[in-house]
């Protein structure tokens, strides 16, 4: 079945609403995406470059973090081979994409959201049993990739054909984004389908080629991801589907001089070494290679002396321990004057407590991390944790169905430049950090080499409006929690060690993916016009009062 859209008449942006799971006929819904995806288990996938589709010998094995018995699927292990195939093929496909107009491939983003939207309970479940989200923040994931894909595809009308430049005498020209070329996609997996679908699709409406190489942990969203905008007309080798580890590989696509951008979400670490390796020019290249990096977090929550305790306790709540803790975005530190500590303290401590953990796929409010090396991270830290500060709750892990969970886990009296404070744990781990003003309040939430989200609860105006100028990171929410952001509404990214502030999501974004060309003619005796502008005029992209369980 294949969904037709025109862009002959686009209506303005909206964001995608969020399933009520409350609804008994949601929650059925959900529940037997679950099941049938679960009948499909073990299958074995591809890797796919242009028209082939081959398989190999050994594989990547995807499992679920709730149940590691369960495989979700194996997944063709990609060679140094393979992926200079990948490259000749998305470098071969680029001559023919880049002429595409612009109209062509928004069309094709549409029809890929209006897919999206059809197998919406199917790709939650399959999230659900990979990477351990429960029913909100899986649904939450998938909307977010539905806003990202209508949103690039409405951006792409927006500033697609011939641009205006100022007016010469004797002189006619132009301006026009031209696309980059070849480029090496690599999500992460904690957003395993709305950053994928984000980078990917933001990459292929600007005409360009890419390599996609999901995570070892989530290559079924990937997998996903190609069947869709197979089916909604993307032409052979415009996305080629690379699964293959970290290391020798990853290195191999971002080192080669075919290779024109890298689009990176993950840690600060890898990063970090991808923009080191980007920089080296290698024989032949011919360009300076561009890198997109969205990296880690250390996300605060400034508590002020005058907030509601309820209304900010329940946003730490949320913001720290949605997903357990595994955004960039979360709130791992929360800053909290004085004259309200106790008090913010005993309100805190039953909220944490009473949270559910156990299987996502029985819409658990905390599931598991994402694996053993994750769970075993969080523990190293509990332990930083129990030398540095005071253990208020949680601190163990759970064996449940061998899944990889930790106790939602919460430290108070944290000194505001420990380990607990600084460094980035990913994980459902919370500092409380007892601060005696608000002009401590900021410096503490300044003192990180991050600088992605943070936020403010306090009923003072002149705070608010200080917290605005001086709290330095790339989101700030103000008496509302650090995570949600929405695509078009809060463009997303951060500062410092948090990456290049690209703001996924915003009007700057896919310019990111292309390159301006400036066109001048000259006219004699002054004849000239200008030509028409060749774009589709659309309304402004406007967001609706949707929350959003995603970044």
């Amino acid at each position: 079945m294949t969904t037709v859209v025109t862009t002959k008449r686009v209506s303005a942006f909206k964001n995608e609403l969020i399933k009520d799971f409350s609804i008994p006929k949601e929650y059925g819904s959900q529940a037997a995406a679950i099941r049938e995806a679960k009948a499909s288990y073990g299958a074995v996938y591809p890797l796919v470059i242009g028209t082939e589709k081959p398989k190999t010998q050994d594989y990547i094995i995807s499992k679920n973090p709730a149940r590691p018995n369960e495989i979700i699927g194996k997944f063709s292990k990609g060679t140094i081979g393979m992926a200079q195939r990948a490259l000749d093929t998305a470098a071969r496909t680029f001559e023919t994409w880049k002429l595409t107009p612009y109209t062509q491939r928004a069309e094709i983003l549409l029809k890929a959201s209006a897919i999206v939207k059809r197998r919406r309970y199917e790709i939650n479940a399959w999230m659900i049993l990979e990477v351990g989200k429960n029913f909100g923040e899986a649904d939450g994931d998938t909307a977010e990739a539905i806003d990202f894909l209508e949103f690039y595809a409405r951006e792409m009308l927006r500033i697609g054909g011939q641009q205006p430049v100022h007016k010469n005498k004797n002189e006619r020209g132009y301006l026009e984004y031209i696309p980059l070329g070849v480029g090496v996609i690599v999500p992460p997996w904690n957003f395993p389908f709305a950053i994928l679908v984000g980078t990917a699709s933001a990459a292929i409406v600007a005409g360009n080629t890419i390599v996609l190489k999901p995570s070892s942990d989530s290559p079924m969203m990937g997998w996903l991801f190609h069947q869709i905008m197979e089916e909604a007309g993307l032409p052979p080798g415009v996305l080629n589907f690379f699964t293959a580890p970290g290391g020798e590989i990853g290195d191999y696509l971002i080192k080669s001089p075919m290779t024109r951008f890298i689009s990176f979400t993950g840690s600060k670490e890898i990063g970090l070494r991808i923009n080191n390796l980007a920089s080296q020019h290698q024989p032949t290249q011919k360009w300076i290679k561009r890198v997109v990096a969205e990296m880690g977090g250390k996300d605060g929550i400034i508590v002020s002396k005058d907030a509601d305790i309820d209304v900010a306790v329940e946003g730490v709540v949320s913001a720290a321990f949605g997903f357990q803790g595994q955004k960039c975005s979360a709130c791992s530190r929360v800053i909290v004057e004085r004259p309200i500590y106790d008090a913010f303290v005993a309100a805190l401590k039953p909220k944490v407590e009473a949270l559910q953990m156990g299987d996502p796929a029985e819409n658990k409010a905390v599931g598991p991390v994402i694996n053993i090396r994750s769970q075993q991270k969080a523990m190293e830290y509990v332990a930083i944790g129990k030398k540095e500060a005071t253990l208020l709750c949680g601190g163990k892990t759970i064996a449940t169905n061998g899944g990889f969970y930790v106790e939602p886990t919460v430290f108070i009296d944290v000194p505001p430049t420990s380990r607990l404070s600084l460094e980035e744990i990913f994980a459902p781990v919370l500092s409380v950090i007892p601060v005696k003003d608000f002009e401590e309040a900021l410096k503490v939430a300044n003192n990180t080499e991050f600088g992605l989200t943070g936020a403010v609860y306090t009923k003072n105006r002149s705070r608010l409006e200080r917290a605005s100028k001086e709290f330095f990171v790339g989101n700030l929410y103000l008496n509302r929690k650090c995570t949600g952001a929405l695509v078009g509404s809060h463009p997303f990214g951060g500062f410092n060690m948090s990456g290049t502030d690209s703001k996924a999501g915003g009007h700057d974004y896919l310019k990111l993916f292309l390159q301006a060309k400036v066109i001048a003619e000259y006219m004699p005796d002054d004849k000239v016009k200008r030509p028409a502008r060749k774009l589709k005029r659309i309304p402004k992209p406007s967001a609706t009062s949707a929350t959003s369980a995603t970044e």
